[in-house]
């Protein structure tokens, strides 16, 4: 059990039938009246961020989030599928689990994958991944203003923005929680 009062960034408790995480937090002591604790919550299945005010001796059952790092293998379908690198367990997981930042992962990459009380909610692929582009329009000799960017295809079929000078068949960095490019690999 945990109290509001204990609350900080990141923690994990159950209310209502729902898993909420903590993003922000304060303690207000008002002139007048009792002490609340003010929070930003967010549902870790729906992703849903909310306000709420709670009593600083309120408890509530501590949730715990499990994060695994499993190699994505295959997919099949809308299943994909991820191997645990201890037990060599195959896990299916939905494309409706997966994310936006997944259409940067590519086959026998590495990601975490969120789980609580055995179901699977959130698949997060590494930060930073390096990716080949198999299709870009040629940057065009004397266009060089500033910060000029042109779409380019990568190797996973997902599509960014990338400078004039690169071109089909480099290799580059994604930001994959931005979508954006970052550097020449």
């Amino acid at each position: 059990m945990i109290t509001a009062g204990d609350f900080r960034n990141g923690v994990t408790f159950e209310e209502d039938g729902g898993v909420w995480q903590v993003v922000e937090f304060q303690h207000v002591k008002p002139g007048k009246g009792a002490a609340f604790v003010r929070t930003k919550v967010k549902n870790v299945i729906t992703g849903s961020v909310i306000e709420k005010s709670y009593n600083p001796s309120a408890k509530f059952p501590t949730a715990f989030i499990e994060r695994k790092d499993m190699e994505y293998t295959y997919a099949d379908g809308d299943l994909y599928y991820f191997m645990d690198n201890e037990t060599y367990e195959q896990v299916p997981i939905s494309k409706s689990e997966l994310g936006d930042s997944f259409r940067f992962v590519k086959e026998q990459m590495v990601c975490k994958v969120h789980s609580y009380k055995g179901k699977v909610f959130a698949v997060e692929p590494p930060n930073t991944v390096a990716l080949k582009i198999i299709h870009t329009e040629p940057g065009v000799k004397g266009d060089t203003a500033t910060n000029v960017v042109k779409p380019a295809t990568l190797e996973t079929n997902a599509e960014v923005k990338v400078p004039l000078f690169i071109n089909e068949g480099d290799t580059i960095r994604v930001d994959t929680r931005t979508g954006e490019y970052l550097e020449r690999a």
